[in-house]
Parts: structure tokens; C-alpha cells; sequence
């Protein structure tokens, strides 16, 4: 029988640290093959994300932006992941799109911060005060649970609902001051110009980038990415197709052996000593899709057997 898995029935018994870990033991699996497809009717937009990793399924993740439904408070983006079986094709599991994103957005950041931050890591700045900086909020709180959070955001009201939502997290209002003062920096916003300074940068930091999703967006410039040791969750999403890298590297800025490794190389995630400046960048993809509904699915039937 096809499981239907809601949003927050689905997050009943999911562990970010199990997730980390089966995202790593994804990565240790046959690379998948992955495939995008795109629909336009102006403004509107249909995205199709599939993934195949041999021995551990097909996950077909369907997205409708809709900008328009903003006017009329419905959500701008609905949508739904379809798990399929490896061994015969039948459809596993229908995830609300939501969940796996939530989700596979964090996990694939802390998977990296689990390797490159300092473990001693006190001070987390969250910069973007949206849904997904809370998800970030939730996550980085599982690996480093004596950490304290700081938020910034361009908007003070909305530094506010975020600080208020999520206990315990202090506001910034100096953006500049509250990256020197942190031990990791994680960025989720929907900035096209860089708002993250390498100037800023002090040894021993960790950054992790997940705003920028077009070859247009860039959270950092230059001197971050050239005082950095980079790392990726994926050449293939990451490379030559968003700004955050494809610009840098077309400008020469920066060249393509100065990206270390991405997560099909694991291993070769670690710092070279404690005063090395680690940059990650969270570029997604259909394969992170597929491991993170196969987790889900994986906690759901044990917890529904």
C-alpha cells in the first residue's frame, strides 16, 4: 500500500543527526542520475525533479511556484514527492513536498558542518529570518545544543517574529560585527548581490551558503571565496549553475580545483587545522530528494508498523 506522508505527522521521530547519516550513506551508494524538467506559463511554473539511485529507489519531486497566490494567501509554492520502489517500480510513499524540503535543505548543510565546523563551535549567526533559517535554527541546535544563535535580517520585524518563534535566539543589527563574533554563519537568503564579506571572515570559521539558487544570486563575494577552502554538496548542481560559483569562476576569480570536494568525496571533508575558514555551499538536487524521503519513509514504517 502507498504511504501518504503529511507534513506534520511525516516529522513524528525524524532525528537531524540519523538524517546526516543517511544522507552520507547515500553518497557512499552508486552516484545517482538525475534529471530536471521545467514548464512556463508566465508567471507560473511547473518543476519536475527526478533522481535513480541504483538500490534505493526513484523519487520524482513535482513543484507549482505560483507568485500570484501571495495576493490571495495561498502558499506560492505546493507540491508533492513520489518514492518508487528499486526493485519492481512501485510507487513506495507520496511526501508532502514541504517536509522533504524542510528537511533535505538543512540536512545537507549540517551534513558539511558536522565535518568542517569546529566542534567547540559557541556562536551561530543565522542570516535570513525565513522558514528556512528556522529549519536551520532546528538543526544546527541538534549537533550543537550549547551553541547560542544570533539572527539577522534585512527586516527588523521579521528578525523579530523569528526571535520570538525561536527560543532563545538574540537579534543583530550590525551584520558585519555579528559575522566577525561567530563561531559558524550559515545564510539563507534571497539576495543577488553579496551581502558577506571576506574581510569579515576570521580564522577558524564556518560558512555555509544556501540562499543563492540562480546563475544571477550570490550570497559572498570574491574575498570569501579566495580566503576560503570551499566544498559543495554537488559539482553538478553547484558549478555552472549558480551564481555563487559559476561567476566567480567566469571571472576567474576564483578556478575550479579551488572547489575541494563534494559529498561523492566525503572523506576529503576536513579541516587542515583550526584556523582554517571552511565554506560550503548547498546547491540541492533531486539525488538529496530521494535519500531524504527514503529516510523519511524508512522512520514513518517503523513507526506505523
Amino acid at each position: 500500500m502507498t504511504a501518504m506522508i503529511p507534513f506534520e505527522e511525516g516529522q513524528v521521530g525524524l532525528d537531524w543527526i540519523d538524517l546526516t547519516d543517511a544522507l552520507a550513506d547515500g553518497h557512499a551508494r552508486p552516484k545517482a542520475t538525475v534529471e530536471d524538467v521545467f514548464l512556463y506559463r508566465d508567471p507560473d511554473t511547473l518543476l519536475n525533479r527526478s533522481a535513480w539511485i541504483e538500490g534505493m529507489g526513484l523519487a520524482v519531486k513535482c513543484a507549482t511556484i505560483f507568485p500570484n497566490n501571495k495576493t490571495m494567501q495561498k502558499p506560492m509554492v505546493n507540491g508533492a514527492v513520489n518514492l518508487f520502489s528499486d526493485t519492481d517500480g512501485q510507487l513506495e510513499a507520496i511526501l508532502d513536498f514541504h517536509l522533504v524540503t524542510k528537511w533535505k535543505t538543512a540536512g545537507d548543510s549540517l551534513l558539511a558542518a558536522r565535518r568542517l565546523a569546529r566542534p567547540d563551535s559557541k556562536s551561530i549567526l543565522i542570516v535570513g529570518a525565513g522558514t528556512v533559517g528556522k529549519s536551520l535554527w532546528e538543526a544546527y541546535g541538534a549537533a550543537f545544543p550549547n551553541a547560542n544563535f544570533t539572527v539577522w535580517n534585512r527586516s527588523p520585524d521579521g528578525a523579530a517574529q523569528f526571535a520570538a518563534a525561536c527560543e532563545g535566539v538574540q537579534i543583530a543589527t550590525d551584520l558585519e560585527a555579528a559575522v566577525r563574533a561567530a563561531d559558524i554563519v550559515t545564510s539563507a537568503t534571497m539576495t543577488t548581490e553579496p551581502i558577506l564579506k571576506g574581510a569579515w571572515f576570521q580564522p577558524g570559521q564556518h560558512i555555509d551558503l544556501i540562499g543563492a539558487y540562480r546563475p544571477d544570486m550570490r550570497e559572498v563575494d570574491d574575498a570569501a571565496l579566495q580566503r576560503s577552502r570551499i566544498f559543495v554538496d554537488s559539482y553538478a548542481t553547484t558549478m555552472g549553475h549558480i551564481g555563487e560559483l559559476k561567476i566567480p569562476l567566469a571571472s576567474g576569480a576564483i578556478k575550479d580545483d579551488d572547489v575541494l570536494a563534494d559529498y561523492y568525496e566525503l572523506d576529503a571533508f576536513e579541516r587542515q587545522s583550526d584556523d582554517d575558514i571552511t565554506l560550503f555551499k548547498n546547491g540541492g538536487g533531486a539525488h538529496l530528494d530521494l535519500m531524504t524521503s527514503r529516510y523519511i519513509l524508512d522512520v514513518w514504517s517503523g513507526r506505523t508498523a
